[in-house]
């Protein structure tokens, strides 16, 4: 009931922002609007306003917004059955292409204003500078630093979060690093000079060039989710388990705990969690499985189906103007990462069974009610994002596509012709069925619904 019920709070929230985007523009340019639906299908509710008709429809899963005239009726030959002065298609260039760019504007809106109130009110994750694994042969292990030494101050400035160290060692450009440590409660100094490192990204397997100390932070990693039917399930793997330990080696991180099982495909080997304060060891065998890796060449990984989380120990609100600025930085960077991933998907650098349909997203968004309203919240802001991001692509029956006929039309003079957009139309609309069967297809697959007809 929790899924089904954060499912249609977070489509309904998202839809109806979206759809008044394009309402709220259309009537300040002066485009009359005959219908404003969320929904669609049969009307369940509808109320009629001075000139626009209200209604909640059954399938939550999209709406729109009907205007006067969206269709140039001199076009059809046709009469005009209202003032041609609130006629969408006699509107300037301009006015119509800010009409359209409304819906997936005000999801970005959205999005950047739930970031900034989460992190005005509940604020951002933060990590104690603690130290968890130390590398060997690291700048770290030389100078001496162990697991568990806190660090309380680099060059003489104090550190409070794990988020300090990181980036004073950022920006040393490998200059000796000067650090007070708390150690069995006495403070020791330490020097110590950053090395050049290779690292991977998590999402895309990207290398990157960083600055490190070859040390990482105490991040345990928690079990969110557990895919029915998975070998974690099998296992005795519960969500909210704290793993401690892969095959007799501690885990810091979700990155460690993530490669441990990746390089065992196949393998049955020992996972030790933290469960309600008593720890467990349960055997599991990860399946192997082909994944391509930023070379596009296939490797074969282990996968257990859990999902990751790391919980903070605690949070740090920002001021409100802070958290607008940053509100509007996440909001941008999630953009980035959703463009990137996007572009990913289609050249086949990720594995195109990662897309995701309804079920999906209604299962993310019962486990986020379950953290609770922030995480929730946060999920809702990431989801318009990707709305946003997609309604912009250039495929006809979505935004994008409206726009990059304007686009044409500026470049031209002049409209393309009903004949051609109607045909555009279509061929769109065979696509974003085509495409929201495999999303669907690949939900199902996730849940093994397909074991009821084998």
């Amino acid at each position: 009931m929790t899924m089904v019920v954060s499912f249609v709070i977070v489509i309904g929230v998202l839809i109806l922002i979206h759809e008044l985007g394009h309402f709220l523009v259309a009537r300040w340019v002066g485009v009359g609007v005959e219908r404003f639906s969320i929904g669609f299908g049969p009307v369940l509710a509808r109320w009629r306003g001075k000139e626009t008709e209200y209604c909640l429809s059954l399938i939550p899963m999209g709406g729109y917004v009907k205007m006067m005239g969206e269709e140039s009726p001199l076009e059809g030959g046709e009469t005009l059955p209202y003032d041609p002065t609130k006629a969408f298609s006699f509107k300037p260039l301009w006015a119509r292409f800010l009409i359209v760019f409304a819906g997936p504007g005000m999801n970005f809106v959205l999005a950047a204003a739930i970031f900034a109130l989460v992190l005005a009110t509940v604020g951002r994750p933060v990590w104690p500078a603690v130290i968890g694994r130390v590398t060997e042969g690291s700048p770290a292990a030389s100078a001496g630093l162990r697991t568990g030494d806190r660090i309380v101050a680099v060059g003489g400035r104090t550190v409070a979060h794990w988020e300090d160290l990181e980036r004073a060692v950022a920006g040393s450009d490998g200059r000796s690093l000067d650090l007070a440590i708390e150690r069995g409660g006495a403070t020791q100094k330490m020097s110590m000079a950053p090395r050049r490192a290779t690292h991977r990204d998590p999402i895309f397997k990207e290398a990157r060039e960083v600055w490190e100390l070859g040390a990482g932070p105490q991040l345990v990693p928690h079990i969110g989710s557990v895919n029915p039917g998975s070998p974690a399930e099998k296992a005795g793997i519960k969500p909210g388990d704290q793993v401690t330990a892969v095959a007799g080696q501690p885990v810091y991180t979700p990155e460690e705990l993530m490669l441990a099982i990746q390089k065992r495909g196949g393998q049955t080997f020992p996972v030790t969690v933290d469960r309600q304060g008593r720890p467990e060891t349960v055997n599991v065998t990860a399946n192997a499985v082909k994944e391509k890796g930023p070379t596009g060449v296939e490797t074969e990984v282990g996968r257990i189906g859990v999902g990751i989380v790391t919980r903070a120990v605690s949070y740090e609100a920002y001021n409100p103007v802070l958290a607008a600025w940053y509100g509007v930085v996440k909001t941008w960077d999630m953009s980035v990462l959703t463009v990137k991933g996007l572009w990913k998907v289609l050249v086949g650098s990720i594995d195109r069974s990662n897309i995701g349909g309804p079920i999906q997203i209604a299962a993310e968004a019962g486990r986020q009610a379950k953290e609770g309203f922030g995480s929730l919240a946060l999920f809702t802001a990431i989801i318009s994002v990707n709305l946003a991001i997609l309604n912009l692509l250039p495929v006809p029956m979505l935004d994008g596509g409206h726009l990059a006929f304007f686009i044409v039309e500026a470049v031209l003079g002049r409209p393309i012709s009903l004949k051609k957009r109607e045909t555009a139309q279509q061929v769109g609309f065979v696509l974003l069925m085509l495409l929201m069967g495999y999303a669907l297809y690949n939900d199902l697959v996730r849940v093994d619904a397909f074991k009821f007809f084998k």
